[in-house]
C-alpha cells in the first residue's frame, strides 16, 4: 500500500508546477517591458547637454527611468483591461495576458494600482516637478484608454505628447535644460510612429474586415500614407535645421553635426520601406528590437554624436 501512496502523491504533485510559470510569465507580459526602450527619452536631456557623464545626475535619471517604468506598465495594464474584448479580435493581441484570459481582471487591476503607487513615491524621492510630469501623463493616458483613444488624429496626437512627457520628466529629475528643437523632433518623430501603428490597423481591417478598435473609422490607407510622409519630412528638415542652429552652437563646439543628419534620414527611409513595403509597423518597440538595420544606425548615430559632444 506504501508504494500505491507514494506513487498517488508523485502524480500529484507533477502536474502542479506548470501552473506557476505560466501564471508567472503572464504577469511579466502583462508589464510589457519591451515597451521600456521608450522611457530611454528620460536621459536624452542630460546625454544632449553633455553631462551624461556626471554620476549623481545619471542616478537621478535612472531612478527616473524606473519610476516612470512602474507606472508606464500601469497604464499598459489599463489599457489591456479597456480593450480586452477588442484584443479578442487581433491576430496578435488576442495573447495578451488578460484578453487571453491567464490573469483576471481583478489581478490585474490590483497590479495596476500598486505600480502606479510604487512608481509615484519612487518619482516623488527624485523630483516633486518629474512626480507632477508623471501625474500628466497618468491623467492623459487614462482619458486615452476610456474615450480619446477612439478620436481619430486625437489618439495619435495624445501618443507623441507622451514621448515628450518623457523628456520632461527627465529634464526635471536632473534639472537639465530642454531645448525647443529637441521637444520639436520628439514630437514629430513620435507623431511618425503612432501613425505608422494605425496603419497596421488599417492594413488588418482591409484583409480581414475586423476593427481593431472604433478609430479606424476616422482614417483610411490613403490618409496615413500621406500624414506619415509629411511628418517624416518634417522631422528631417527639424533635425537639419536643429545641427545649424545658433542656439547649440555655444556648447558644441563643431561645424560637423549637420553629416549626423545622414544617419536620420537613413533610419527614417528604412522605418517607411518597413511600413509600406513590409507592411509590419505594427509595435514600433518591437521593430526596433528586432530590425538590425536600425539597431546599427542608430547605434552609429549616437555613437557620432557622442564624439562631437563629449569629445
Amino acid at each position: 500500500m506504501k508504494p500505491n501512496l507514494l506513487s498517488k502523491t508523485t502524480c500529484a504533485s507533477t502536474p502542479s508546477s506548470p501552473i506557476i510559470l505560466p501564471s508567472l510569465r503572464s504577469f511579466f507580459t502583462l508589464l510589457r517591458p519591451h515597451q521600456y526602450t521608450k522611457n530611454m527619452l528620460i536621459f536624452a536631456p542630460l546625454f544632449f547637454s553633455g553631462r551624461i557623464t556626471e554620476l549623481n545626475l545619471l542616478f537621478n535619471a535612472l531612478t527616473a527611468f524606473i519610476a516612470f517604468s512602474l507606472c508606464a506598465s500601469s497604464v499598459y495594464i489599463l489599457n489591456d483591461y479597456k480593450d480586452r474584448h477588442e484584443d479578442r479580435l487581433h491576430p496578435k493581441k488576442k495573447h495578451r495576458p488578460i484578453a487571453a484570459g491567464d490573469i483576471s481582471t481583478k489581478s490585474a487591476l490590483l497590479l495596476m494600482s500598486v505600480l502606479a503607487m510604487l512608481g509615484g513615491l519612487l518619482m516623488a524621492a527624485v523630483s516633486i516637478s518629474a512626480l507632477y510630469v508623471l501625474l500628466a501623463y497618468i491623467v492623459i493616458n487614462i482619458g486615452y484608454s476610456l474615450h480619446l483613444k477612439h478620436v481619430a488624429l486625437v489618439d495619435v496626437t495624445l501618443i507623441a505628447i507622451g514621448f515628450v512627457l518623457r523628456l520632461f520628466v527627465g529634464a526635471c529629475a536632473t534639472q537639465t535644460n530642454l531645448s525647443a528643437w529637441i521637444i520639436i523632433m520628439t514630437f514629430l518623430l513620435a507623431l511618425f510612429l503612432a501613425l505608422a501603428k494605425r496603419r497596421d490597423d488599417v492594413l488588418i481591417f482591409q484583409e480581414t474586415g475586423q476593427k481593431m478598435r472604433p478609430v479606424i473609422d476616422g482614417y483610411n490607407l490613403k490618409l496615413i500614407d500621406g500624414l506619415m510622409m509629411i511628418s517624416a519630412a518634417v522631422v528631417i528638415v527639424a533635425y537639419m535645421l536643429y545641427t545649424v542652429s545658433p542656439d547649440i552652437a555655444p556648447w558644441i563646439q563643431s561645424k560637423y553635426l549637420c553629416l549626423t543628419a545622414l544617419f536620420v534620414i537613413l533610419g527614417i527611409m528604412r522605418y517607411l520601406q518597413i511600413a509600406f513595403v513590409e507592411n509590419e509597423s505594427g509595435s514600433p518597440t518591437m521593430v526596433l528590437l528586432r530590425d538590425t538595420f536600425l539597431q546599427i544606425i542608430i547605434t552609429i548615430w549616437i555613437f557620432i554624436f557622442s564624439l562631437i559632444i563629449y569629445l
